[in-house]
């Protein structure tokens, strides 16, 4: 049976997700501290397939590098960041003064529908707002999706960053996620996991 971990990393105790079955992992945005999710994938023998970003701001992207050299697995972006890896500038790590933060580039450019990764089968939803290239990870037969900074638990994801766009956010939001069915779980970014159906009814920025 497919199994979902959240492991808060990296200096703003961003989530990053193990998505895993039958040994085979995918790690999704390892955000820092290679440490402690090296400790996981090492307690449960995983073998993890790929790397899978939700978007490149510095805070999901810490312990890329690192991960990918340990697994020499595949790192896989959208397009509309191809260079947010590789430039502070552009993942803000260079605006919050925290040091550089970077990598390089991705291996692969996630487009959106249906892919397939190992044994794992999911949807790609491009979902920008937050970012240009956020997309949105819909594990429809388990009735889940990880939606990285777009959104959360009474809230949205932030648009005062560079490539955010509050409009943008609010339609990603409306037609990419709400289309989707009320049990539908969402595992965000930062924080608990909520529901389709909760934030359609309680959300304060869309009720």
């Amino acid at each position: 049976m497919l199994k979902i971990t959240r492991l808060p990393l990296g200096p703003m105790a961003t989530n990053a997700y193990i998505v895993y079955e039958n040994k085979q992992a995918l790690v999704i945005d390892p955000g820092g501290d290679f440490d402690k999710l090296q400790d996981f994938i090492s307690e449960r023998d995983l073998n993890v397939k790929s790397i899978l970003l939700t978007h490149a701001h510095f805070d999901h992207i810490g312990a890329v590098e690192a991960a990918r050299d340990a697994y020499k697995a595949p790192v896989h972006l959208h397009a509309a960041e191809s260079d947010w890896l590789t430039d502070p500038a552009l993942n803000g790590s260079a605006l919050f003064q925290i040091g550089d933060i970077k990598a390089s580039p991705a291996d692969f450019y996630l487009e959106p529908g249906m892919k397939e990764i190992g044994h794992f089968s999911f949807e790609v939803r491009h979902t920008p707002g937050h970012s240009p290239g956020s997309v949105s990870f819909v594990f429809r037969k388990q009735r889940f999706t990880i939606g990285g900074d777009t959104l959360f638990q009474q809230g949205i994801g932030r648009t005062d960053l560079p490539g955010g766009n509050r409009h943008e956010l609010t339609r990603s939001i409306q037609d990419q996620l709400f289309s989707l069915r009320n049990d539908m779980k969402i595992y965000p970014g930062h924080g608990l996991p909520t529901t389709i159906g909760e934030e359609k009814t309680s959300n304060p920025f869309f009720t």
